[in-house]
Protein backbone atom coordinates (compact mmCIF):
# COMPACT_ATOMS: atom_id res chain seq x y z
CA UNK A 1 0.00 0.00 0.00
CA UNK A 2 1.26 3.75 0.27
CA UNK A 3 -1.04 5.42 2.09
CA UNK A 4 0.12 8.00 4.90
CA UNK A 5 -1.60 8.87 8.49
CA UNK A 6 -4.16 11.40 6.85
CA UNK A 7 -5.04 8.79 4.44
CA UNK A 8 -2.79 10.48 1.73
CA UNK A 9 -0.60 8.44 -0.49
CA UNK A 10 3.22 9.40 -0.38
CA UNK A 11 5.15 9.25 -3.88
CA UNK A 12 5.98 6.09 -4.88
CA UNK A 13 9.18 4.52 -3.87
CA UNK A 14 11.25 1.49 -5.05
CA UNK A 15 11.01 -0.91 -2.59
CA UNK A 16 9.06 -4.77 -2.55
CA UNK A 17 5.21 -3.57 -2.21
CA UNK A 18 5.80 -1.69 -4.75
CA UNK A 19 5.68 -2.24 -8.48
CA UNK A 20 9.34 -3.74 -8.78
CA UNK A 21 11.61 -3.59 -12.10
CA UNK A 22 11.25 -6.88 -13.30
CA UNK A 23 10.98 -6.35 -17.02
CA UNK A 24 14.25 -8.05 -17.06
CA UNK A 25 13.43 -11.15 -15.10
CA UNK A 26 16.61 -13.51 -14.36
CA UNK A 27 16.81 -16.92 -16.12
CA UNK A 28 17.32 -19.71 -13.57
CA UNK A 29 19.04 -22.99 -14.93
CA UNK A 30 16.82 -25.87 -14.82
CA UNK A 31 19.57 -28.29 -15.12
CA UNK A 32 19.51 -30.15 -11.88
CA UNK A 33 23.04 -30.30 -9.83
CA UNK A 34 24.75 -33.25 -8.54
CA UNK A 35 24.33 -33.30 -4.45
CA UNK A 36 26.65 -34.89 -1.97
CA UNK A 37 25.52 -35.79 1.77
CA UNK A 38 25.74 -32.43 2.79
CA UNK A 39 23.72 -30.91 -0.24
CA UNK A 40 20.00 -29.75 -0.54
CA UNK A 41 17.26 -32.58 -0.35
CA UNK A 42 16.11 -34.38 -3.48
CA UNK A 43 12.20 -34.73 -3.73
CA UNK A 44 11.54 -38.02 -3.44
CA UNK A 45 8.40 -39.87 -5.08
CA UNK A 46 6.59 -36.62 -5.94
CA UNK A 47 3.56 -36.89 -8.42
CA UNK A 48 0.91 -35.06 -9.42
CA UNK A 49 -2.77 -35.99 -9.16
CA UNK A 50 -3.56 -39.75 -9.81
CA UNK A 51 0.38 -40.60 -9.48
CA UNK A 52 1.13 -39.30 -12.08
CA UNK A 53 4.93 -38.54 -12.85
CA UNK A 54 5.32 -34.88 -12.81
CA UNK A 55 6.09 -32.60 -15.62
CA UNK A 56 9.18 -30.05 -16.07
CA UNK A 57 7.33 -26.42 -14.91
CA UNK A 58 7.65 -24.24 -18.37
CA UNK A 59 7.05 -20.77 -20.20
CA UNK A 60 4.93 -19.50 -22.52
CA UNK A 61 6.24 -16.21 -22.63
CA UNK A 62 5.74 -15.13 -19.17
CA UNK A 63 3.14 -17.13 -18.24
CA UNK A 64 3.58 -20.78 -16.81
CA UNK A 65 1.79 -23.45 -18.86
CA UNK A 66 -0.88 -25.10 -17.24
CA UNK A 67 -3.27 -27.84 -18.44
CA UNK A 68 -6.45 -27.05 -20.29
CA UNK A 69 -8.47 -28.05 -19.10
CA UNK A 70 -7.32 -28.34 -15.67
CA UNK A 71 -8.05 -31.95 -14.61
CA UNK A 72 -9.36 -31.38 -10.92
CA UNK A 73 -7.67 -32.58 -7.79
CA UNK A 74 -7.22 -31.92 -4.44
CA UNK A 75 -5.40 -28.38 -2.94
CA UNK A 76 -1.98 -28.69 -2.98
CA UNK A 77 -1.59 -31.49 -5.46
CA UNK A 78 1.02 -30.82 -7.44
CA UNK A 79 1.16 -30.10 -11.11
CA UNK A 80 4.73 -29.55 -12.19
CA UNK A 81 8.35 -29.11 -10.61
CA UNK A 82 11.84 -27.85 -11.85
CA UNK A 83 14.20 -28.63 -9.82
CA UNK A 84 17.31 -26.07 -10.16
CA UNK A 85 20.03 -27.65 -7.70
CA UNK A 86 21.26 -25.41 -5.16
CA UNK A 87 21.33 -21.25 -5.37
CA UNK A 88 24.65 -20.18 -4.68
CA UNK A 89 22.59 -16.56 -4.38
CA UNK A 90 20.61 -17.88 -1.54
CA UNK A 91 23.35 -19.62 0.70
CA UNK A 92 23.44 -22.79 -1.60
CA UNK A 93 19.76 -23.41 -0.91
CA UNK A 94 18.56 -25.76 -3.01
CA UNK A 95 15.33 -24.50 -5.26
CA UNK A 96 13.00 -25.57 -7.14
CA UNK A 97 9.64 -24.14 -9.31
CA UNK A 98 6.35 -25.81 -8.51
CA UNK A 99 2.95 -25.76 -10.16
CA UNK A 100 0.02 -26.98 -7.95
CA UNK A 101 -3.73 -26.81 -6.85
CA UNK A 102 -5.37 -24.48 -5.23
CA UNK A 103 -8.91 -22.68 -5.36
CA UNK A 104 -10.53 -18.83 -5.46
CA UNK A 105 -12.62 -17.01 -3.19
CA UNK A 106 -15.73 -18.84 -5.05
CA UNK A 107 -13.91 -22.61 -4.70
CA UNK A 108 -13.14 -23.21 -8.15
CA UNK A 109 -9.93 -25.31 -9.09
CA UNK A 110 -7.27 -23.27 -10.18
CA UNK A 111 -2.99 -23.50 -10.77
CA UNK A 112 -0.88 -21.43 -9.15
CA UNK A 113 2.89 -20.87 -8.74
CA UNK A 114 5.54 -21.04 -6.34
CA UNK A 115 9.55 -20.99 -5.25
CA UNK A 116 10.69 -24.20 -2.72
CA UNK A 117 13.68 -23.48 -1.17
CA UNK A 118 15.19 -25.79 1.67
CA UNK A 119 18.72 -25.07 3.34
CA UNK A 120 21.99 -27.44 2.85
CA UNK A 121 22.51 -29.78 5.27
CA UNK A 122 20.90 -32.55 7.39
CA UNK A 123 17.61 -31.90 8.41
CA UNK A 124 17.04 -32.01 12.29
CA UNK A 125 15.14 -34.89 13.94
CA UNK A 126 11.35 -34.95 12.52
CA UNK A 127 12.19 -32.43 9.76
CA UNK A 128 12.73 -29.03 8.58
CA UNK A 129 9.29 -27.10 9.77
CA UNK A 130 8.09 -24.95 7.03
CA UNK A 131 7.87 -20.97 6.52
CA UNK A 132 5.35 -19.87 4.33
CA UNK A 133 6.69 -16.82 2.85
CA UNK A 134 3.92 -14.40 1.12
CA UNK A 135 5.12 -11.05 -0.71
CA UNK A 136 4.06 -8.06 -1.31
CA UNK A 137 2.74 -6.10 -4.38
CA UNK A 138 5.26 -6.18 -7.42
CA UNK A 139 2.90 -5.92 -10.28
CA UNK A 140 -0.39 -8.11 -11.77
CA UNK A 141 1.83 -9.29 -14.80
CA UNK A 142 2.78 -12.65 -14.93
CA UNK A 143 6.57 -11.33 -15.04
CA UNK A 144 6.10 -9.78 -12.12
CA UNK A 145 5.87 -12.96 -10.31
CA UNK A 146 8.45 -13.90 -7.73
CA UNK A 147 9.37 -17.26 -8.85
CA UNK A 148 10.80 -15.52 -11.66
CA UNK A 149 13.04 -13.30 -10.23
CA UNK A 150 16.14 -14.75 -8.47
CA UNK A 151 15.67 -12.65 -4.87
CA UNK A 152 11.72 -13.67 -4.94
CA UNK A 153 10.81 -10.09 -6.34
CA UNK A 154 13.24 -7.97 -4.03
CA UNK A 155 16.57 -7.90 -2.62
CA UNK A 156 15.05 -7.62 1.17
CA UNK A 157 13.05 -10.54 0.19
CA UNK A 158 15.88 -13.18 -0.20
CA UNK A 159 17.51 -11.21 2.91
CA UNK A 160 14.51 -12.10 4.68
CA UNK A 161 13.77 -15.78 3.12
CA UNK A 162 18.31 -16.40 3.90
CA UNK A 163 17.45 -15.41 7.18
CA UNK A 164 15.04 -18.36 7.84
CA UNK A 165 16.95 -20.87 5.88
CA UNK A 166 20.04 -19.70 7.91
CA UNK A 167 17.75 -20.85 11.12
CA UNK A 168 17.13 -24.11 9.92
CA UNK A 169 13.65 -23.87 7.97
CA UNK A 170 12.44 -25.05 4.61
CA UNK A 171 10.55 -22.18 2.87
CA UNK A 172 7.80 -22.06 -0.03
CA UNK A 173 6.97 -18.67 -1.73
CA UNK A 174 3.59 -18.38 -2.88
CA UNK A 175 3.29 -16.11 -5.95
CA UNK A 176 -0.75 -16.20 -5.74
CA UNK A 177 -3.70 -16.68 -7.93
CA UNK A 178 -3.21 -15.20 -11.61
CA UNK A 179 0.55 -14.00 -10.92
CA UNK A 180 2.48 -16.10 -13.11
CA UNK A 181 -0.57 -18.53 -13.66
CA UNK A 182 -3.42 -17.48 -16.44
CA UNK A 183 -6.11 -14.87 -15.49
CA UNK A 184 -6.06 -11.35 -14.14
CA UNK A 185 -3.98 -11.37 -10.08
CA UNK A 186 -6.72 -11.17 -8.09
CA UNK A 187 -4.44 -8.72 -6.06
CA UNK A 188 -5.77 -8.58 -2.55
CA UNK A 189 -8.59 -10.70 -2.47
CA UNK A 190 -7.80 -12.20 0.86
CA UNK A 191 -9.14 -15.60 0.31
CA UNK A 192 -7.26 -16.33 -3.06
CA UNK A 193 -3.91 -15.21 -1.40
CA UNK A 194 -4.84 -17.81 2.14
CA UNK A 195 -5.69 -20.40 0.28
CA UNK A 196 -2.49 -20.10 -1.87
CA UNK A 197 -0.48 -19.83 0.99
CA UNK A 198 -1.37 -22.77 3.18
CA UNK A 199 -1.45 -24.43 -0.78
CA UNK A 200 1.31 -24.09 -1.13
CA UNK A 201 2.94 -25.89 2.26
CA UNK A 202 0.74 -29.04 1.27
CA UNK A 203 3.00 -28.56 -2.44
CA UNK A 204 5.95 -28.42 -0.82
CA UNK A 205 5.12 -31.60 1.47
CA UNK A 206 4.52 -33.60 -1.73
CA UNK A 207 7.54 -32.81 -3.05
CA UNK A 208 9.56 -33.11 0.02
CA UNK A 209 7.63 -35.63 2.16
CA UNK A 210 10.44 -35.59 4.88
CA UNK A 211 9.35 -31.72 5.66
CA UNK A 212 8.59 -31.33 9.25
CA UNK A 213 4.35 -31.22 9.41
CA UNK A 214 4.81 -27.70 11.67
CA UNK A 215 4.15 -24.76 10.08
CA UNK A 216 3.81 -20.64 10.05
CA UNK A 217 3.20 -17.99 7.53
CA UNK A 218 4.81 -14.75 6.86
CA UNK A 219 4.10 -12.04 4.99
CA UNK A 220 4.76 -8.19 3.99
CA UNK A 221 2.00 -5.73 3.11
CA UNK A 222 0.00 -7.29 0.86
CA UNK A 223 1.71 -10.46 1.82
CA UNK A 224 0.96 -9.45 5.96
CA UNK A 225 -3.04 -9.16 4.46
CA UNK A 226 -2.69 -12.40 3.11
CA UNK A 227 -0.74 -13.89 5.98
CA UNK A 228 -3.72 -13.08 8.29
CA UNK A 229 -5.74 -14.73 5.79
CA UNK A 230 -3.75 -17.83 5.37
CA UNK A 231 -4.12 -17.99 9.48
CA UNK A 232 -7.65 -18.55 8.95
CA UNK A 233 -7.19 -20.96 6.17
CA UNK A 234 -4.67 -23.13 7.30
CA UNK A 235 -6.85 -26.65 8.09
CA UNK A 236 -6.82 -26.48 4.58
CA UNK A 237 -3.29 -28.07 4.62
CA UNK A 238 -4.53 -32.03 6.35
CA UNK A 239 -1.90 -33.30 8.48
CA UNK A 240 0.10 -30.26 9.34
CA UNK A 241 0.14 -28.13 12.52
CA UNK A 242 -0.10 -24.48 12.06
CA UNK A 243 2.19 -22.88 14.45
CA UNK A 244 0.92 -19.34 14.11
CA UNK A 245 1.18 -15.93 11.46
CA UNK A 246 3.59 -12.85 11.17
CA UNK A 247 2.13 -10.01 9.80
CA UNK A 248 4.77 -7.06 8.75
CA UNK A 249 2.74 -4.05 7.71
CA UNK A 250 -0.49 -5.55 6.88
CA UNK A 251 -2.42 -4.31 4.03
CA UNK A 252 -5.87 -2.87 5.34
CA UNK A 253 -8.55 -0.36 5.44
CA UNK A 254 -9.10 -0.61 2.15
CA UNK A 255 -12.34 0.90 2.16
CA UNK A 256 -10.80 4.25 1.96
CA UNK A 257 -8.00 3.14 -0.49
CA UNK A 258 -9.32 4.92 -3.78
CA UNK A 259 -10.74 8.06 -2.02
CA UNK A 260 -7.10 8.39 -0.30
CA UNK A 261 -4.98 8.08 -3.82
CA UNK A 262 -7.40 10.79 -5.51
CA UNK A 263 -7.54 12.78 -2.69
CA UNK A 264 -3.61 12.94 -2.43
CA UNK A 265 -3.01 14.03 -6.43
CA UNK A 266 0.05 11.75 -6.47
CA UNK A 267 -0.07 9.63 -9.66
CA UNK A 268 2.58 7.43 -8.50
CA UNK A 269 0.26 5.91 -6.06
CA UNK A 270 -2.53 5.46 -8.96
CA UNK A 271 -0.87 1.71 -9.60
CA UNK A 272 -2.15 0.65 -5.97
CA UNK A 273 -5.46 1.22 -6.67
CA UNK A 274 -5.82 0.62 -10.46
CA UNK A 275 -4.45 -3.51 -9.32
CA UNK A 276 -7.21 -3.17 -6.65
CA UNK A 277 -9.83 -2.36 -9.00
CA UNK A 278 -8.29 -5.04 -11.30
CA UNK A 279 -8.23 -7.92 -8.29
CA UNK A 280 -12.02 -7.36 -7.75
CA UNK A 281 -13.17 -7.25 -11.28
CA UNK A 282 -11.62 -10.41 -11.39
CA UNK A 283 -13.02 -12.33 -8.40
CA UNK A 284 -16.71 -9.95 -8.69
CA UNK A 285 -18.70 -9.60 -12.03
CA UNK A 286 -20.61 -7.09 -10.78
CA UNK A 287 -17.13 -4.56 -11.33
CA UNK A 288 -16.85 -4.02 -14.62
CA UNK A 289 -13.87 -2.10 -15.50
CA UNK A 290 -14.41 -0.75 -18.79
CA UNK A 291 -17.59 0.40 -17.72
CA UNK A 292 -16.93 1.76 -14.01
CA UNK A 293 -13.58 3.89 -15.82
CA UNK A 294 -14.51 4.80 -19.12
CA UNK A 295 -12.53 4.19 -22.51
CA UNK A 296 -9.51 6.80 -21.98
CA UNK A 297 -8.69 5.68 -17.97
CA UNK A 298 -9.29 1.76 -19.02
CA UNK A 299 -6.70 2.13 -21.57
CA UNK A 300 -4.41 3.84 -18.97
CA UNK A 301 -5.32 0.50 -16.90
CA UNK A 302 -4.31 -1.95 -19.38
CA UNK A 303 -0.87 -0.19 -20.00
CA UNK A 304 -0.55 -0.33 -16.18
CA UNK A 305 -1.46 -3.85 -15.80
CA UNK A 306 0.92 -4.84 -18.31
CA UNK A 307 4.31 -2.94 -16.25
CA UNK A 308 5.74 -3.88 -13.00
CA UNK A 309 5.73 -1.59 -10.11
CA UNK A 310 9.02 1.00 -11.10
CA UNK A 311 10.33 4.44 -9.71
CA UNK A 312 8.12 6.03 -12.36
CA UNK A 313 5.26 4.28 -13.53
CA UNK A 314 5.23 5.12 -17.49
CA UNK A 315 2.21 4.97 -18.31
CA UNK A 316 0.73 7.08 -15.49
CA UNK A 317 3.21 10.10 -16.76
CA UNK A 318 1.12 12.99 -16.77
CA UNK A 319 -2.33 11.60 -16.00
CA UNK A 320 -3.91 13.09 -12.71
CA UNK A 321 -5.49 10.77 -9.98
CA UNK A 322 -8.92 12.16 -11.48
CA UNK A 323 -8.54 11.00 -15.02
CA UNK A 324 -7.20 7.86 -13.42
CA UNK A 325 -9.53 7.32 -11.13
CA UNK A 326 -12.93 9.08 -12.97
CA UNK A 327 -15.66 7.41 -10.08
CA UNK A 328 -18.62 9.18 -8.54
CA UNK A 329 -18.45 9.35 -4.65
CA UNK A 330 -21.96 6.57 -4.70
CA UNK A 331 -19.23 4.36 -6.69
CA UNK A 332 -16.04 4.69 -4.52
CA UNK A 333 -18.44 3.45 -1.95
CA UNK A 334 -19.53 0.76 -3.77
CA UNK A 335 -16.28 -0.18 -4.90
CA UNK A 336 -14.49 0.49 -1.22
CA UNK A 337 -17.21 -1.43 0.54
CA UNK A 338 -16.47 -4.55 -1.87
CA UNK A 339 -12.76 -4.47 -1.38
CA UNK A 340 -13.12 -4.48 2.23
CA UNK A 341 -15.38 -7.71 2.05
CA UNK A 342 -13.11 -9.30 -0.12
CA UNK A 343 -9.87 -8.06 1.50
CA UNK A 344 -9.94 -6.25 4.58
CA UNK A 345 -7.66 -8.80 7.16
CA UNK A 346 -9.38 -7.60 10.56
CA UNK A 347 -13.05 -8.81 10.13
CA UNK A 348 -12.81 -12.21 12.00
CA UNK A 349 -10.88 -13.56 14.74
CA UNK A 350 -7.67 -15.24 13.91
CA UNK A 351 -7.62 -18.13 16.80
CA UNK A 352 -3.93 -18.82 16.15
CA UNK A 353 -0.51 -16.71 17.67
CA UNK A 354 -0.32 -13.90 15.43
CA UNK A 355 2.45 -11.33 15.83
CA UNK A 356 1.90 -7.80 13.74
CA UNK A 357 4.84 -6.12 12.83
CA UNK A 358 5.06 -2.27 12.43
CA UNK A 359 7.91 0.25 11.36
CA UNK A 360 6.97 3.38 13.86
CA UNK A 361 7.64 5.50 10.34
CA UNK A 362 5.87 3.74 7.51
CA UNK A 363 4.94 5.74 5.03
CA UNK A 364 2.73 3.28 3.02
CA UNK A 365 1.03 1.23 5.52
CA UNK A 366 0.32 4.00 8.24
CA UNK A 367 1.00 2.25 12.37
CA UNK A 368 -2.23 3.86 13.01
CA UNK A 369 -3.90 1.43 10.97
CA UNK A 370 -2.18 -1.32 11.75
CA UNK A 371 -2.45 -0.65 15.57
CA UNK A 372 -6.89 -0.73 14.46
CA UNK A 373 -5.99 -4.12 13.06
CA UNK A 374 -4.97 -5.43 16.23
CA UNK A 375 -7.28 -4.07 17.84
CA UNK A 376 -9.93 -5.47 16.15
CA UNK A 377 -8.64 -8.98 15.70
CA UNK A 378 -8.72 -8.78 19.94
CA UNK A 379 -12.11 -7.80 19.40
CA UNK A 380 -13.40 -10.39 17.58
CA UNK A 381 -11.71 -13.11 19.82
CA UNK A 382 -8.44 -13.47 18.87
CA UNK A 383 -6.60 -15.55 21.57
CA UNK A 384 -3.07 -14.52 21.15
CA UNK A 385 -1.84 -11.25 19.14
CA UNK A 386 1.26 -9.58 19.77
CA UNK A 387 1.95 -6.39 18.46
CA UNK A 388 6.18 -5.11 17.94
CA UNK A 389 6.33 -1.49 17.01
CA UNK A 390 9.81 -0.40 15.45
CA UNK A 391 10.15 3.09 16.03
CA UNK A 392 12.04 4.91 13.09
CA UNK A 393 11.45 2.07 11.39
CA UNK A 394 10.05 2.63 7.43
CA UNK A 395 8.02 0.03 5.24
CA UNK A 396 10.50 -2.06 4.01
CA UNK A 397 13.46 -1.70 6.63
CA UNK A 398 11.34 -2.75 8.89
CA UNK A 399 11.79 -6.74 8.16
CA UNK A 400 15.86 -6.63 8.54
CA UNK A 401 15.22 -5.34 12.21
CA UNK A 402 12.31 -7.02 13.06
CA UNK A 403 14.24 -10.51 11.52
CA UNK A 404 15.27 -11.93 15.54
CA UNK A 405 12.52 -11.10 16.75
CA UNK A 406 10.08 -13.38 13.93
CA UNK A 407 12.57 -15.98 14.45
CA UNK A 408 11.89 -15.76 18.38
CA UNK A 409 8.22 -15.97 17.97
CA UNK A 410 8.21 -18.56 15.49
CA UNK A 411 10.44 -20.48 18.14
CA UNK A 412 8.37 -20.03 21.51
CA UNK A 413 5.36 -21.37 19.26
CA UNK A 414 6.84 -24.95 17.94
CA UNK A 415 9.10 -23.74 15.82
CA UNK A 416 13.40 -24.48 15.95
CA UNK A 417 15.37 -22.35 18.93
CA UNK A 418 16.70 -19.36 17.74
CA UNK A 419 20.30 -19.33 17.42
CA UNK A 420 22.51 -16.58 16.93
CA UNK A 421 20.54 -13.68 15.18
CA UNK A 422 21.75 -10.46 13.93
CA UNK A 423 18.78 -7.88 12.49
CA UNK A 424 20.11 -6.92 8.79
CA UNK A 425 20.03 -3.73 6.95
CA UNK A 426 18.06 -4.24 3.75
CA UNK A 427 20.10 -3.91 0.57
CA UNK A 428 19.21 -1.87 -2.43
CA UNK A 429 17.89 -2.59 -5.62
Amino acid sequence: MNISNSGRPKRLRRGPCRLLALGVVVALSAAACSADASGPPRAVNASGAGGKALDEVRLDGRTYRVPQPLPAAPPGTLIAATDHGPDARIGGAGRWTVLHHSADAHGKDIAVSATVLVPRGAAPPGGRPVIAWAHGTTGVADGCAPSQAANLGYNVYAQEAGAFLRAGYAVVATDYPGLGTPGMHTYLVGPDEGNAVVDSVTAARGLLPDLAPTWFAVGHSQGGQAALFAARAAGRSSGTRFGGAVAVAPASHLDVMLPGVIAAHQPGSLAFALYSLAGLGATDPSVDLPRLLGPTAHRTAQQVFQECLTVRHPSLSGITTEQALPLTRAQLASVGGKMAAYGNPDRAAVTAPVLIVQGGADQDVPATWTAQVARNLRALGSPAVTERTYPGSGHDDVLGQSVCDVLAFLGSHNGLSPGGCSPFRARSG
